[in-house]
């Protein structure tokens, strides 16, 4: 794994600073907010909207359990790994740790946000076992992902310089 040196804060503010830390300067609200905690709260409230989705009709055919778990079992083994490889620099924010580094080993080596496609799998699979609207749920979590996708590559541009390089040669998805 590459490591990096100490990362640059482009924001420069004590309360940016504080905010990345997750305390002082501010209440844990305040330090959310500026991390992107509306994104964490729109992808946790869909979720939960996700799980009661399962429940309601119309279902899927018992079949498409035969592609829907093994999606939903790659999809979980992906998340393991992909949050084992990032380490102490996983965060459910789109603005990375302070003292996050730029990782590029296992699943990233391939694709920048392997722990979103591996949740899409997931969520996909479980979605095909159970109703329609609970695959339409998953669809529309991975649109959420995909708008976060972007909004976390421009804080990690500002954070690491050698983003860009790492940017060009491997995949978003």
């Amino acid at each position: 794994m590459r490591k990096h040196g100490p990362p640059r804060d482009p924001a420069g503010s004590d309360a940016n600073r504080a905010a990345e830390r997750g305390s002082g300067g501010g209440s844990g609200a305040a330090a959310a907010d500026v991390r992107g905690g509306g994104w964490v709260l729109a992808q946790t409230i869909l979720m939960f909207v996700f799980v009661v989705l399962v429940f309601l009709p119309p279902f899927w055919p018992s079949s498409l359990g035969y592609l829907g778990i093994p999606l939903a079992i790659v999809g979980a083994a992906g998340f393991v790994w992909s949050a084992r490889s990032l380490g102490t620099s996983m965060t459910p924010y789109p603005r990375p740790r302070k003292d996050g580094e730029l990782v590029e080993k296992g699943p990233y080596r391939f694709v920048r946000h392997p722990i979103y496609v591996a949740g899409l799998l997931f969520f996909l699979g479980v979605g095909l076992t159970s109703s329609v609207p609970a695959t339409l749920g998953a669809l529309a979590l991975g649109t959420l992902w995909w708008r976060k996708a972007l909004v976390e590559e421009a804080h990690l541009g500002g954070r690491f310089p050698e983003y860009e390089d790492y940017r060009r040669r491997v995949r978003r998805f």
